[in-house]
């Protein structure tokens, strides 16, 4: 059996010694770009391989990309294959709690047609708590000599900001905000040089999929609060966004753990949108 949304400390702690088990650890601190690795080398999960968000799981930021462009599908999947990750691997990602960052490497493997990954349940900050194993230092991939042929990321999984453009306008489609309130309303962008949202998009705040102890919400919980969102409009026509295509991947993991399948990633999202005069007409 795979796991294919999240997967309990539990089960990753008798699953260390499985060779088959590939574990990453994405913390980062947008503020703080060298912090993750500094941290990481301090205490992480035995095993855990260190996936660099801007290194590892972003592409050069140009005059019209957002602040982290997905990387070019053939250097990932070089990566991949770096990192020792084959067909039949179960791969585990985690961050410090909430996904944030995780969710980026989850939603990526699956674009490029891995299946088996998981987002780890209340990440690190969880694992710490029952008092798991930690290991200190670098823990180093085992690569395979021969990568798997590239699909590339499924077109089918984002999209770009020409269709957000034709998008917008129709009647059975909805975009959802993954950011703060207070940064979908313009009153506290601390990031990017102009507030906002995109028009007609809904916010919902990747922190509201989590209970309080920072694990996910029971399936059934969140399909309701997804489905109230919805309304009408089924899951496949839905598309999330937030600053930079990062957070938003953790309400993917959400509405795939609701068992709503099909939703799409804006991955440029709203750092992307602002970069071209044309769009910022569209700014209420």
């Amino acid at each position: 059996m795979g796991y294919e949304t999240i997967v309990s400390t539990e089960t990753l702690a008798d699953s260390l010694a499985n060779p088959g088990w590939v574990i990453f650890d994405c913390r980062f601190d947008l503020a703080k770009p060298d912090w993750g690795f500094a941290d990481y080398q301090t205490g992480h999960i035995p095993g855990a391989i260190f996936a660099d968000l801007n290194r590892e799981l972003s592409g050069p930021v140009n005059p019209k990309t957002g602040r982290h462009p997905l990387p070019d599908p053939a250097e990932f999947n070089l990566k991949c294959a770096e990192w020792g990750i084959m067909a039949e691997s179960q791969v585990v990602v985690y961050d410090l709690a909430d996904g944030s960052f995780a969710g980026r490497l989850w939603w990526m493997l699956k674009a490029s047609g891995h299946k088996r990954v998981a987002l780890l349940d209340g990440g690190f900050q969880k694992w710490k708590s029952e008092n798991r194993p930690i290991k200190v230092g670098i823990d180093h991939s085992s690569p395979i000599t021969k990568p798997a042929p590239c699909p590339g990321f499924d077109t089918q999984a984002w999209v770009t900001s020409e269709e957000v453009m034709d998008l917008i306008e129709k009647p059975n489609f909805i975009l959802l905000d993954a950011r703060t309130p207070e940064r979908f309303w313009g009153k506290n962008e601390t990031i990017d040089l102009i507030a906002g949202h995109i028009p007609g998009a809904v916010n919902r705040y990747f922190g509201l999929n989590l209970k309080s102890d920072g694990t996910f919400k029971a399936p059934e919980e969140l399909r309701q609060e997804f489905l109230d969102l919805l309304g009408q409009i089924p899951p496949e026509n839905a598309v999330v966004y937030c600053g930079s295509g990062v957070t938003s991947c953790q309400a993917l993991v959400a509405m795939e753990v609701a068992g709503l399948k099909g939703a799409r990633l804006y991955a440029g999202s709203w750092s992307e949108w602002i970069r071209d005069p044309k769009r910022l007409r569209w700014i209420p």
